[in-house]
């Protein structure tokens, strides 16, 4: 219809109502005024949910699947590699991001080995995409 057939899709195919959006709302200041968001984000609780939600994505064509946040649901990009042959995005989100950085800056770990560490994991689990806000420094450091 519009002549886009060559742009690639990328489906928000498992994105779950999670704790770990909260730093990225607060900057944005875009909290919910009221409700939630969990009418339409995923159920921590359902695993099911995520691979039915997938499979609807790709069956409505998309080029590229996604999970968000990535560390809390390794297992379900894990199932979602298993089952799917589309490439696998990955999201970091801000709450995961934070959460190292605020670790790091106590002095409770190091960053560099814990950012590693994670994006090791989500790699390990069957992401073929990072999407995370240490793509900079991750550059710098795999540079190296």
């Amino acid at each position: 219809e519009n002549a886009l057939e060559n742009i690639p899709i990328m489906a928000y195919s498992a994105k779950y109502a999670s704790s770990f959006y909260g730093p990225f709302r607060e900057a944005a200041e875009s909290a919910p005024q009221f409700g939630d968001r969990k009418a339409y984000q995923m159920d921590p609780a359902n695993s099911d949910e995520a691979i039915r939600e997938i499979s609807l994505d790709v069956n409505e064509g998309a080029d590229i699947i996604m999970v968000k946040p990535a560390l809390p649901y390794l297992d379900i990009i894990c199932r979602a590699r298993q089952e799917f042959d589309l490439p696998l995005a990955a999201y970091n989100v801000s709450g995961e991001y934070s959460m190292i950085k605020a670790a790091a800056k106590l002095g409770w770990l190091d960053e560099e080995k814990a950012m590693l560490e994670s994006v090791t994991a989500i790699k390990r689990a069957g992401a073929d995409i990072l999407i995370t806000y240490w793509a900079k420094d991750l550059a710098k450091v795999l540079a190296t």
